[in-house]
């Protein structure tokens, strides 16, 4: 991933989420994430993305997917882990995602781990971040650019 201020490697964590890591890989071969804005960036808490409107309502043109939380024993929502963003019906996600700055206890088993920040989380750190409770940005950073390292 490549963002203004430097380059993000996610390591793909397929054992956890794989219809999600899918879906990842799907929409980054695509090109669906270039240039799309992150959102909801809230400062303490994680930076939000994928949705190529902008707006927080938007996804791709597949169908959500079925939930695949993970239970804490496995996987918690710590600093630089990254989850798909839903609504509040568990089987709603699509293409948004986020990354979290700081440990959140409260999304643990409730939404789906598909991968972690293994270098560059200083990048994500510098993330402008959005103001009021919903952490909405004016303005926002774009993900640059986003790649498959496999690919590559």
């Amino acid at each position: 991933m490549e963002l203004k201020d430097g380059r993000v490697t996610i390591q793909l964590l397929p054992d956890l989420a794989p219809r999600h890591v899918e879906r990842i890989k799907l929409l980054t071969r695509r090109g669906f994430y270039n240039g799309t804005p992150f959102h909801r960036v809230i400062e303490g808490f994680m930076a939000q993305g994928g949705d190529p409107t902008g707006r927080g309502t938007g996804g791709s043109d597949l169908p959500d997917l079925p939930a695949e939380f993970t239970p804490p024993a496995r996987a918690r929502f710590v600093r630089g882990v990254c989850g798909m963003a839903r609504t509040s019906n568990p089987n709603s996600a699509n293409s948004q995602f986020f990354i979290m700055f700081a440990p959140a206890p409260s999304l643990d088993g409730q939404y789906t781990i598909w991968g972690r920040v293994v270098a560059g989380m200083e990048a994500v750190d510098r993330i402008k971040r959005g103001s009021g409770q919903n952490g909405i940005v004016q303005d926002p950073d774009r993900l640059r650019r986003m790649v498959v390292a496999a690919d590559a």
